[in-house]
């Protein structure tokens, strides 16, 4: 898939809004990739995936024994990761506010793992994932995301793969600009409330 392809779909799903957004990361953007609208039709979401897995190397490919992703936004990508590649998606939950498997999951020791994101702007949910798959036993070997919108500079210890890339610009909360200021807040990510 090109990138005009993700983006039409994402466009094709109202998707891509415009305004002013606190995203997940707690910084602010004139533009929000809404992931869950794009996931929504069981069809599309399939196709990204099939898109996503596709980008991946092949010897990783191989070398995947699970796909976790973070919950809320993780989730569904995640698990159409999981169908793609032919392996089981996990996802981590935040009950105490740290990332942890619930629900009977477990990975062993030495577990392969691929983690799967929505959107990756600064890493730091991606980062706190993989941290609570090392705690679990298993390895994070790669991780992949529908949307990077870090501009390239998202840290985040493992080699990295998105479908698209996608240069918006985000604030700190002290450093948004007047004419963003000026638009009532939106908070649509799962994170924030």
């Amino acid at each position: 898939m090109t990138e005009a392809e993700v983006l039409a779909e994402f466009r094709a799903s109202d998707a891509l809004l415009e305004g002013h957004f606190v995203l997940s990361s707690g910084r602010h953007s004139a533009r929000y990739l809404q992931c869950a609208r794009v996931l929504m039709n069981g069809v599309r979401a399939e196709r990204l995936a099939r898109a996503l897995a596709a980008k991946l190397p092949a010897e990783l490919r191989e070398s995947i024994d699970f796909v976790v992703s973070p919950a809320m936004g993780g989730l569904i990508i995640g698990h159409e990761m999981g169908r793609a590649l032919g392996v089981d998606a996990l996802f981590l939950e935040r009950p105490q506010g740290s990332f942890e498997l619930r629900r009977g999951f477990r990975l062993e020791p030495g577990a392969r793992v691929l983690m799967v994101e929505d959107v990756v702007t600064t890493g730091l949910s991606s980062r706190e994932a993989i941290e609570a798959v090392a705690r679990e036993g298993g390895e994070v070997i790669a991780e992949a995301a529908l949307v990077d919108r870090s501009g390239g500079l998202a840290d985040i210890g493992v080699p990295f793969v998105p479908l698209i890339a996608i240069d918006v610009p985000s604030y700190a909360e002290d450093d948004v600009p007047p004419e963003l200021a000026a638009i009532p807040v939106t908070k649509p990510g799962s994170r924030r409330a």
